[in-house]
């Protein structure tokens, strides 16, 4: 029949097309991200801007924060979004304590994560941070987004991408199965 593929020409082309997708460079993340909260070698201290600190990176599942400080003079209280905008530990909105002076806490979920210093008016003075934690990937350093203050940062989100390789799989399993 004239325009028409014969039965091994599909399967070529399906096997080439599941080579294909097997093969291409999907965006993908390495591994779990490290954050030294506020960037510098005692990262957790007073005077920091925690909040544009925090803007500045896409932080994902398994990502790690890592908190550093003098422990006389500091500490981590995970804390209830309540606590965290009062900054008043004294009910139960305390989850966790750290006081090591090198505390490293794994986002292990997709929710907002509030934190804060419990030293007297450290909380208060701005000694707290929210991170943002979504199940999506890390994103790639070298593609800028848009910030919240509409600058661009140099961080943008790949949210999908790691969507995009079981997608590829799955389309790779279908070609195979019709090859067959």
């Amino acid at each position: 029949m004239p325009g028409s593929m014969g039965r091994g020409t599909v399967a070529l082309v399906a096997r080439a097309l599941a080579a294909a997708l097997l093969l291409w460079p999907w965006p993908q993340r390495a591994g779990a991200a490290e954050y030294v909260v506020g960037d510098v070698a005692f990262g957790w201290d007073s005077g920091v801007n925690y909040a544009a600190w925090a803007r500045e990176h896409a932080f994902a599942v398994g990502d790690v924060l890592v908190f550093q400080y003098v422990s006389s003079q500091h500490n981590v209280y995970e804390v209830s979004e309540g606590t965290y905008w009062s900054c008043d530990t004294g009910g139960n909105g305390v989850r966790v304590k750290y006081t090591s002076g090198y505390d490293r806490v794994v986002l292990a979920e997709a929710r907002t994560y509030w934190f804060i210093c419990d030293f007297p008016d450290h909380c208060l003075g701005g000694m707290k941070v929210a991170v943002n934690v979504s199940a999506a990937a890390s994103p790639s350093p070298d593609v800028p987004r848009p910030s919240a203050d509409g600058s661009n940062s140099n961080a943008a989100s790949l949210a999908g991408e790691g969507r995009r390789g079981w997608v590829a799989w799955g389309l790779a399993l279908g070609a195979a199965v019709l090859m067959n």
